[in-house]
């Protein structure tokens, strides 16, 4: 096994970062944050709704609005309340996108729990923040306080001045 010498230029920039460590990566989602009592808008080109499953599938080219938050996506799956109250969860597949005025995030699926403001999203992870961009396998983050944590194998590419702001974590 070949191991390589790690530049010291590169060094000085990961010890001034806190040391952004590869495993998870804490990230502030300003302007993602979102009041998640506010209702949710969904448009799509298909519903079937199933009663006694107390959900409804949307299916092609789905749009869901909160805010000023929009998330599209091939297929959303909304799981309402036991008591059938309101909704619960909502499970986004093919291709995901949550966008902001002013931030973007893309997985291949995500699910957002409405009472916490939770949002996971999975697989081929995308963040970005104006000019800075964070990829992982999942992200985790909370649009009631506007922060967030990528995990698995985390990249990032920033610019700095750019504004974005990321914290390293420990695992």
């Amino acid at each position: 096994m070949k191991h390589r010498r790690t530049p010291p230029v590169l060094l000085v920039v990961l010890l001034a970062l806190g040391g952004m460590p590869a495993i998870g990566q804490e990230v502030q989602f300003t302007a993602l944050r979102q009041d998640s009592s506010l209702p949710v808008q969904v448009n799509a080109d298909a519903l079937t709704v199933d009663q006694s499953a107390n959900s409804a599938v949307f299916d092609g080219n789905v749009v869901a609005t909160q805010g000023d938050m929009v998330i599209k996506a091939a297929m959303a799956r909304v799981q309402n309340t036991p008591d059938n109250s309101g909704i619960d969860k909502i499970f986004f597949t093919g291709r995901v996108s949550i966008a902001s005025p002013t931030e973007a995030a893309e997985a291949d699926e995500a699910v957002y729990t409405v009472a916490t403001g939770e949002v996971v999203m999975t697989g081929n992870v995308l963040l970005t923040q104006g000019q800075t961009v964070i990829a992982g396998e999942t992200m985790i983050y909370d649009l009631n306080k506007g922060t967030g944590k990528m995990q698995g194998r985390v990249q990032t590419t920033f610019v700095p001045g750019s504004g974005a702001k990321t914290s390293g974590t420990a695992p």
